[in-house]
C-alpha cells in the first residue's frame, strides 16, 4: 500500500521551520535523569537456596516547550529508559548473562497553532521504539521495531494552572510500523538475513495528557492514547481467519506515573502502563515499576 501524502515530509519541516524562528519567549525546559539500583549477594556457604542479583534502571525524562510566535507553540516530550537484571546461578554462584528488564524510547513533537479560538489546530510526530531487541538471543537488533505516528487535528487545553495541566487532542493519525525480521540462518550470516517488513494503518486518534502537582514533593503525570483504525495495509492477509477484524478494535495505551521527592537527589517512582491491542493479545497487557533511586534535575 502506498504511503499517503500526509506526513513526515510535511510535518517535520513545518515544526523545524517554526522552531528555528527567533522570538523573545524563552524555552520552558524540564529534564530529569535517574538511576535506580537494587543489589543483594550471599557467601558461597550460604544455605537456603537464595541467589545474588543486581537490577538497575537508567532513565531520562524531558519536556522542552517554546511559544515560537504568538500563533505557534512547539513542545517536545522525551522518555528514555533502559535497565537490566543480573542474577547468580543458585548452585554454582556463577553470574548469568544480564537480562533486559526495561527498555523504552518515546519521543513526541507537537506543534500547535495558537489562533486564540476555542480549539487549536495541531500537527504531531511520535517515534516509539526500544534500544535493544533481545527477543532472539543470537541476533541483537538495535532500535527494533520502530513505530512512527504522524497526526493532525484539533487540540484543547482543558485546565492550566502553574505546573498543573490537562490537555487533549483529537485528530487523524497515520502509523507506520517498521520491523527487521530474522531469516532462517540469521545466526550465521546476520546482515544478509535481516529483512525489513513494514505495515501501515490510519484512523482516528485521541490523546489526553495530565500533569498535576499533588504536593510540593509529589507529582503525577498521566497519558491516555486511543486509536481506532479505519484501514490497515495487511488486512487481506487475515481474511478468512478468526483474526480478520482484530485490527478494527480500538487500541489503548494508558500510562500513569507518580514521583515522590524524598530529598534533593533521592526519589520514589511508581509507574504503570496498560496496553490493549487485539492484534497482539486478546487481553490487556500490564506493566508496573516501583523504584527508589537517584534523580538529578538538570533543567
Amino acid at each position: 500500500m502506498r504511503r499517503p501524502l500526509f506526513p513526515l515530509a510535511i510535518v517535520l519541516p513545518i515544526m523545524l521551520l517554526a522552531v528555528s524562528l527567533a522570538t523573545a519567549d524563552p524555552w520552558k525546559n524540564s529534564l530529569d535523569l535517574g538511576l535506580n539500583l537494587t543489589q543483594n549477594s550471599y557467601s558461597d556457604n550460604w544455605t537456603g537456596g537464595e541467589a545474588g542479583s543486581i537490577a538497575w534502571v537508567s532513565l531520562a525524562n524531558g519536556i522542552f516547550e517554546k511559544q515560537v510566535s504568538p500563533k505557534f507553540n512547539f513542545k517536545n516530550t522525551s522518555k528514555l529508559q533502559f535497565g537490566q537484571t543480573h542474577t547468580q546461578d543458585e548452585a554454582t554462584k556463577v553470574w548469568k548473562k544480564p537480562v533486559k528488564s526495561t527498555d523504552k524510547i518515546d519521543i513526541e513533537n507537537v506543534g500547535r497553532f495558537t489562533l486564540q479560538v476555542w480549539v487549536d489546530p495541531y500537527v504531531a510526530f511520535r517515534l516509539e521504539s526500544q534500544f535493544l531487541d533481545a527477543s532472539y538471543e543470537p541476533v541483537k537488533r538495535l532500535f527494533n521495531p520502530i513505530l512512527l505516528t504522524e497526526s493532525a487535528g484539533i487540540a484543547k487545553t482543558i485546565f492550566a494552572r502553574d505546573k498543573d495541566l490537562v490537555s487533549t487532542r483529537l485528530g487523524f493519525s497515520f502509523r507506520e510500523n517498521i520491523m527487521r525480521l530474522i531469516g532462517p540462518t540469521a545466526a550465521d550470516t546476520i546482515d544478509e538475513n535481516l529483512t525489513t517488513e513494514t505495515s501501515t494503518d490510519g484512523g482516528f486518534e485521541s490523546v489526553t495528557d495530565t500533569q498535576y502537582k499533588i504536593a510540593e514533593n509529589i507529582s503525577y503525570t498521566g497519558k491516555l492514547t486511543l486509536f481506532k483504525a479505519l484501514f490497515f495495509s495487511k488486512a487481506d492477509d487475515f481474511k478468512g481467519t478468526v483474526a480478520e477484524d482484530y485490527w478494527k478494535a480500538v487500541d489503548v495505551n494508558l500510562e500513569n506515573g507518580l514521583s515522590v521527592a524524598i530529598s534533593k537527589y533521592i526519589s520514589l517512582n511508581f509507574y504503570t502502563q496498560l496496553l490493549y491491542d487485539k492484534q497482539v493479545d486478546l487481553g490487556g497487557r500490564f506493566k508496573e515499576t516501583f523504584a527508589l533511586g537517584m534523580t538529578y534535575k538538570m533543567l
